[in-house]
């Protein structure tokens, strides 16, 4: 009789301190045994050599959009899910807006969980919003599980689920900090871009460039800059998500100087495209914050390498392909990066390869950081008594992203095209196997 479920063998295994040789070893779910230089003799149900490989926790995407219930037809938890899965992401953090109704209320959060159980191959866990009319509700949502919660300090884009004014955040934050819990939020000055997005139009200006200067950087600093103020008052803990320049990360850097509880991601997007992809790609590649230029992407990757970001997500937030179209007014269209599956291989291709940012880096930051942040206690890191979330990748194996290889619901991104090198090739969620050579392999109860 098999003593472990699973060994992976002669693997290099890759932490945020170190690259070593060994095995692994898989029971009930956990990492049961890691042996460097000397090969686990008990044997297992099934063994995966994994000889020139490497093999990293797996990545835990803490901005996730995917939007169920209610607009399934963008993106669902099953689509959403397996395309994690193929991009060797074994966790995510579902963002509060998008789906209908949105995770405002213990209610509603019942329902998303519910079905996150039901469709989700890789583990779920969920945000809960801070909107004007659910400072009530903020205790029920911490105390039923809630990791954090978000607010927008500018317009959403979703009719259900309302910005925060100065007011309600503040009290929001005054809340937040007394449950011991922290608030993301998406930082743009709703004055600059209102005033200047109007002036552009009224002028005519409706390019993909007249669309970015119309959400200047400037946007970003003005409202973290107001953020923190609010963070200092009132003691809570803060998580910029999304910056999209090393400039508004340079002020982030600043107030942890001086003492404050604060945190910043940027995304996959901000460091592999520019202003100059949203002009070709058209809407495939229209977000807010915009993308920026070449500059501002070398000076993110500098931010990157040298420890001023914390975490890396995809802020994966899709939506049907009439919805992306835009047909020379770069103001319409919505604003949304299909690219949950391509985390891996942006930070691989253009961090490990074009910019020699080193491997432990990148576990850092898509997994040993996200978990410390979001008290996922015994995820983030490849040791004895952990759950066994793995992702096994060739990081000689190049290949071009194509439509067909996707798994989301709508299989478009700005991403398709280009050429990747490492691949990811199987991916381990409690120790099951669920995606492997290309293939969903775990299938879901209900399909």
């Amino acid at each position: 009789m098999a003593n472990y479920d699973l060994i992976i063998r002669n693997g290099n295994i890759v932490t945020a301190d170190s690259i070593v040789q060994g095995d692994i070893a898989v029971k009930d779910g956990k990492i049961a045994e890691v042996s460097v230089g000397k090969s686990i003799e008990i044997s297992a149900e099934r063994e995966i050599n994994a000889d020139g490989l490497h093999v990293f926790p797996g990545l835990i995407d803490t901005h996730v959009h995917f939007n169920e219930p209610g607009r399934t037809e963008w993106e669902g938890l099953e689509t959403g899910s397996r395309s994690l899965a193929a991009g060797g992401v074994t966790s995510f953090v579902d963002m509060p807006l998008n789906s209908t109704p949105p995770t405002i209320n213990k209610e509603n959060l019942e329902l998303k969980r519910s079905l996150s159980e039901e469709k989700s191959i890789v583990n779920p866990y969920f945000w809960g919003g801070l909107v004007p009319e659910n400072i009530d509700n903020l205790k029920e949502l911490h105390e039923n599980g809630v990791l954090g919660f978000k607010a927008f300090m500018s317009p959403s884009g979703i009719a259900d689920f309302n910005n925060v004014d100065d007011e309600t955040i503040f009290k929001g934050m005054t809340q937040i900090a007394s449950l011991g819990s922290f608030l993301a939020v998406h930082a743009e000055s709703t004055v600059i871009c209102d005033q200047l997005a109007q002036k552009k139009q009224r002028e005519g200006k409706t390019s993909a460039r007249d669309f970015v200067e119309s959400r200047p950087i400037i946007s970003e600093i003005e409202a973290v800059r107001r953020i923190l103020s609010y963070a200092e008052a009132t003691g809570c803990r803060l998580h910029i998500v999304h910056a999209s320049s090393r400039k508004v990360v340079q002020v982030i850097e600043e107030a942890k100087q001086r003492g404050v509880d604060i945190t910043v991601e940027t995304c996959p997007h901000y460091l592999s495209l520019t202003v100059k992809d949203l002009e070709e790609k058209g809407g495939m590649a229209k977000c807010c914050p915009p993308l920026r230029d070449e500059e501002e992407l070398e000076d993110l990757w500098a931010a990157v390498a040298g420890g001023e970001i914390d975490v890396i997500a995809s802020d994966h937030s899709p939506a049907p392909a009439f919805m992306k179209t835009i047909e020379g007014n770069f103001f319409e269209g919505w604003g949304g990066i299909s690219g949950a599956q391509s985390t891996l291989n942006i930070m691989l291709t253009e961090g490990y390869f074009k910019r020699n940012l080193p491997l432990e880096k990148i576990v850092e930051l898509t997994a040993t950081n996200p978990a410390e942040l979001f008290g996922l206690e015994n995820k983030g890191t490849i040791a004895k008594g952990y759950d066994a979330d793995l992702a096994i990748v060739n990081l000689n194996e190049s290949f071009e992203l194509k439509e067909e290889d996707l798994f989301y619901r709508h299989q478009h991104s700005p991403y398709v095209g280009m050429t990747f090198k490492g691949k990811v090739k199987t991916t381990i969620v409690n120790g099951e196997v669920v995606f492997e050579n290309g293939r969903i392999t775990k299938e879901l109860t209900n399909s």
